[in-house]
C-alpha cells in the first residue's frame, strides 16, 4: 500500500515554516538550561540534561544561516532520535503535528539560499503557508563527532 499521507512535526525559525519526520521526535520540551561546551562549532549550544540523559543541543538558528536569537527570547528543544543518540534542535516557537498529502511534495526551492540549502530535501505547498522539511541525517552528521 502506498503510503499518501506524511506527518511532521512542525516548527519556526523567524517566521519560516520547518518540519520533521514527526517519528523521529522524542518529544518537544520548553528551554532547558544548557552547559557549554568549549572548541565546538557555533551551532552546537551546549549540552542538556533530560532526566539524565545527556543530549546535544543544536542552535538551528546558526546551523540554518540566520541571526542570533534576541536574548529575551528563549528557544524551544525539538528533541529527536537521530543514529547516535538524542539531539535537541533549539527552534524559536514550535508549531502542529500535521499531516500532509505526499502529491504536495515539491523540491527544494530555488530561492532557498545559504546554508539551509545544505538541510533542507524539500518542501510541501500548503494552503497558506511553504512547510520546509529538514533532512535531520544532514542536520546532525557531524555533530557527535565534534
Amino acid at each position: 500500500m502506498v503510503e499518501t499521507t506524511r506527518q511532521f512535526c512542525t516548527f519556526f525559525l523567524d517566521d519560516h515554516f520547518f518540519g520533521v519526520n514527526a517519528h523521529q521526535v522524542q518529544e518537544v520540551i520548553r528551554y532547558q538550561e544548557m552547559t557549554q561546551v568549549p572548541l565546538t562549532p557555533a551551532s552546537v549550544a551546549g549540552l542538556i540534561n533530560l532526566r539524565g540523559q545527556i543530549v546535544t543541543a543544536l542552535d538551528m538558528r546558526a546551523r540554518l544561516g540566520y541571526s542570533n536569537r534576541t536574548e529575551e527570547k528563549l528557544p524551544m528543544n525539538v528533541v529527536i532520535r537521530s543514529d547516535d543518540g538524542a539531539v535537541s534542535l533549539l527552534v524559536d516557537r514550535i508549531g502542529d503535528v500535521i499531516d500532509v498529502n505526499t502529491e504536495d511534495y515539491e523540491s527544494l526551492p530555488d530561492t532557498l539560499q545559504g546554508p539551509a540549502r545544505d538541510y533542507v530535501e524539500g518542501a510541501y505547498k500548503l494552503d497558506n503557508q511553504l512547510l520546509l522539511v529538514l533532512n535531520t541525517t544532514e542536520v546532525v552528521q557531524d555533530v557527535h563527532s565534534s
